[in-house]
């Protein structure tokens, strides 16, 4: 396998943690190629692709991307397309992110819009699929179709699902609650073939084990993310809280062993990284803070992408939807 282009500088914690991830990765036999300055600290034996510009955190994406054309962003997403990387991670500017993988790879061949695809964890199961989660704010009811497919073919390729159940975010289980928008992709999506098409769900269902995939606007499944991310931060920070009373130690000891393996399923640093799909090419998003063990997570889940032809086989759903 060609090596997993690594975004050096990508992320609030780069290049220390960006670069001790990929050193790890690359001691569990993952080949990474890392894309960062000349001289890159920690860097050791690992290949380096020099890129001279940093785009930051609050750098315009799509501006940035135009004008820092030798960014490590820029640069990994070119190593895609010039067949020198397999894939590419990075921890740093989402949209700039988006905007590298868009522009320098391109899009599927039918694919309207890419959508960001993360896995939202579900005690004993696997996860939920949601997508859109941020890649686009508005949305029309057409591109919900292809989200649905794609979401599809990402969790039979990933988690090995059969004949995903895919559900439409809505306020509400009955066909004509939601707005305008979620009406029309309702329409669309119980009338397209190919798509196991469970009707509504709501913002509860996402960790029940009920629906394998769900489809959404990228602002409204940026914000569910959001919401569940930071409340399950609260909770787990509470139980922890409440542990370390002085009355509650005995109790603790014999608790602890059941829930950190619940604890591991809610860790943001297991899961690594968001998929984008639609693009021609392997895009892993990880989160801005991410750590060592983030960044190895996120490697692996691209190589696993790549072993899996996720690319191809979503080229093939995206032309069987098309020719119906």
């Amino acid at each position: 396998m060609l090596p997993i282009a690594v975004d050096a500088m990508g992320g609030d914690r780069a290049p220390s943690e960006i670069v001790a991830g990929a050193q790890q990765a690359a001691a569990a036999g993952i080949p990474v190629l890392l894309v960062g300055p000349e001289g890159l600290e920690g860097a050791g034996d690992l290949p380096l692709m020099v890129a001279s510009e940093v785009i930051e955190m609050d750098d315009d994406p799509a501006k940035s991307v135009r004008s820092k054309r030798d960014s490590t962003l820029v640069r990994a997403a070119e190593a895609v397309r010039d067949g020198k990387a397999s894939a590419m991670i990075s921890a740093g500017n989402t949209g700039a992110t988006m905007a590298s993988a868009l522009l320098r790879m391109g899009r599927i061949s039918g694919v309207a819009r890419p959508a960001i695809a993360t896995p939202v964890p579900v005690p004993g199961k696997h996860p939920t699929v949601l997508l859109d989660a941020g890649a686009n704010a508005e949305v029309q009811a057409e591109w919900m179709v292809q989200f649905a497919i794609m979401g599809s073919v990402y969790a039979t390729q990933r988690y090995g699902v059969e004949n995903p159940r895919v559900g439409l975010l809505s306020i509400g289980e009955e066909p004509g609650k939601g707005d305008q928008l979620r009406k029309d992709a309702w329409e669309l999506l119980n009338n397209a073939k190919g798509i196991n098409f469970i009707g509504n769900v709501e913002g509860r269902d996402l960790m029940t084990g009920d629906v394998d995939v769900v489809v959404t606007d990228g602002f409204t499944g940026n914000v569910t993310l959001k919401t569940l991310e930071g409340t399950l931060k609260t909770v787990i920070a509470s139980l922890f809280e409440a542990f370390a009373q002085p009355e509650y130690k005995e109790a603790a000891k014999a608790l602890l062993p059941a829930l950190m393996p619940m604890y591991a399923t809610y860790d943001p640093d297991e899961v690594g990284g968001a998929i984008l799909l639609g693009v021609d090419g392997v895009c892993i998003i990880s989160h801005g803070s991410s750590s060592a063990k983030a960044m190895l997570n996120g490697i692996k889940v691209a190589a696993d992408m790549v072993q899996c032809d996720m690319v191809g086989a979503l080229r093939q759903a995206i032309s069987t939807s098309l020719a119906q």
